[in-house]
């Protein structure tokens, strides 16, 4: 940064005491002349300035540049139009042909069981038949693989893509702004509902079971009495 010179303040001062005692009476031509006192020492101080707050502009704009290509890359339209929703049919199928194959074995097990007054002939020939169809229908798992398979490789391309990019941002975790809790989230948490869980994980039966025995015979029939 320039500084006032010896000159500058040495003028500066004069004018001051030219007019301290004009009780606030200053003219155009005072407010002119004071103006041009300090431009003076303002050219030397943009002079010193202006490297500084161009480089910084530079550098700014060139982050600019470097983030548009980087928003390029992750290729954001691709994911909320292709991937994002190809993903979600693929569960949909998923979800539609385990419905359909969960209903095909209960019906063909429902038949089986309650099969009476049969002869043994039929009886078989029922089975048979019945089995076949539970077979056809346990034929889902191998399409409902690769449907899997095609939802986790999306899944994967787009942890790729954002991490490569969160990376090349240079963004810290404790730079990440909170999350505001869902009331589903909230309901989740409070009611300890975390659905099925991985082997290993969770609270197994045996550790139920034991924490059942651990309870007064008379307190579990309170709930029921």
């Amino acid at each position: 940064m320039g500084a006032l010179k010896k000159e500058d303040v040495a003028g500066l001062i004069a004018f001051l005491e030219d007019n301290r005692d004009r009780d606030g009476d200053v003219t155009l031509n005072d407010v002119i002349h004071l103006a041009e006192m300090m431009t003076g020492s303002m050219r030397d101080f943009l002079a010193a300035v202006q490297p500084t707050v161009t480089a910084e502009l530079k550098a700014i704009a060139d982050e600019i540049s470097r983030l548009k290509v980087e928003i390029v890359h992750l290729r954001p339209h691709d994911m909320t139009n292709n991937q994002i929703p190809e993903a979600g049919k693929e569960l949909d199928a998923i979800v539609e042909a385990t419905e359909s194959a969960t209903h095909t074995i209960m019906e063909a097990a429902e038949t089986i069981m309650g099969a009476d007054d049969m002869s043994p002939e039929a009886y078989r020939e029922m089975v048979n038949d019945k089995m076949i169809g539970v077979f056809e229908a346990c034929a889902f798992q191998d399409i409902t693989g690769q449907r899997i398979s095609k939802v986790v490789g999306t899944l994967n391309a787009i942890d790729r893509r954002v991490t490569s990019f969160v990376e090349r941002l240079r963004i810290c975790e404790s730079e990440d702004a909170p999350v505001e809790e869902t009331e589903a989230e909230r309901r989740k948490r409070d009611l300890i509902l975390h659905g099925p869980q991985h082997k290993g994980e969770g609270v197994s039966q045996s550790q139920v079971d034991d924490m059942m025995a651990e309870s007064a015979q008379d307190d579990i029939d309170k709930l029921f009495g």
